[in-house]
């Protein structure tokens, strides 16, 4: 981790951050969630690391890329990170993204087809169901989240901790303490990411269909807090004809933190798949 690399770029008019392992290997990029930063992928990173070249992004609004006023839409966040590829001068890399970093990924293979090699999207909402107009429900699952923002921005770093051990004690301290560190650091701005109308800012049917790429999505347990539960996942398999699903028992939304063997199973399988 000493020779990781840690720089700026400029990227659809922003100033994005980023990590980098630096190795010889093909590139795999990865992309957070919301109130995440790149160094949440750590462990992950650590794993893949002798065989990848890993680029770990602080999203715009988190770690230490820049928090415009506006511009958090999923097609903002998929430009931001077209961006990155281009400055970067990375050929065809894969993309690994979790929860609104997934989305992100997800958004960029529809617009840019020719940009990835493949895809995995560890348990994204499911906004290719959004209709129109925002349910009740997901109006309600937004204002919670506003509310849990705003509570976890009065905390210090020492109280995140306890919480989230409280919460989450199946978590090691390898993950649990970037996640704090994270919650410090990203900006209030980002509160449009959560907007009711964000899943409907996408034609999901018209995105979907230009997905050409090897895809996985990664889901787990909804009773646990799982985003993406079989419904969904079949609904995404049935837009995307190459789109594998591996469901992962015993984990809640953050499934490589809840289950992290059982997850980096799933993602070597599927990268060991991908053709040369």
């Amino acid at each position: 981790m000493n020779s990781w690399r840690s720089d700026f770029v400029e990227a659809n008019g922003i100033r994005l951050h980023y990590t980098r392992t630096g190795s010889n290997g093909p590139s795999l990029v990865l992309s957070h969630g919301v109130t995440d930063n790149g160094l949440c992928w750590t462990p992950v990173a650590e794993a893949l690391a002798p065989e990848y070249d890993v680029i770990m992004v602080d999203a715009r609004g988190h770690g230490r890329s820049d928090a415009p006023e506006q511009g958090y839409s999923p097609a903002d966040q998929a430009a931001d990170l077209a961006g990155l590829i281009a400055a970067l001068g990375l050929r065809r890399p894969i993309l690994l993204g979790h929860s609104m970093g997934a989305i992100t990924t997800l958004v960029l293979a529809g617009t840019s087809p020719e940009l990835p090699r493949a895809i995995l999207l560890e348990d994204p909402p499911p906004w290719w169901q959004s209709s129109d107009e925002p349910s009740p429900e997901v109006a309600e699952r937004m204002e919670r989240m506003k509310a849990w923002f705003a509570q976890v921005k009065r905390m210090s770093r020492e109280e995140l901790i306890a919480v989230n051990r409280a919460e989450n004690p199946g978590w090691s301290d390898a993950e649990r303490q970037p996640w704090a560190d994270a919650k410090l650091q990203f900006s209030p701005k980002i509160a449009e990411v959560i907007q009711s109308t964000t899943p409907t800012s996408v034609d999901w049917p018209a995105l979907l269909a230009r997905v050409s790429c090897p895809a996985l999505l990664i889901t787990a347990d909804p009773e646990r807090g799982a985003a993406t539960g079989p419904e969904a996942a079949a609904a995404l398999q049935a837009r995307l004809p190459q789109l594998q699903v591996a469901q992962i028992a015993g984990a809640g939304h953050s499934i490589r933190r809840d289950q992290f063997e059982s997850y980096m199973e799933a993602v070597r399988a599927f990268l060991r798949s991908l053709p040369a």
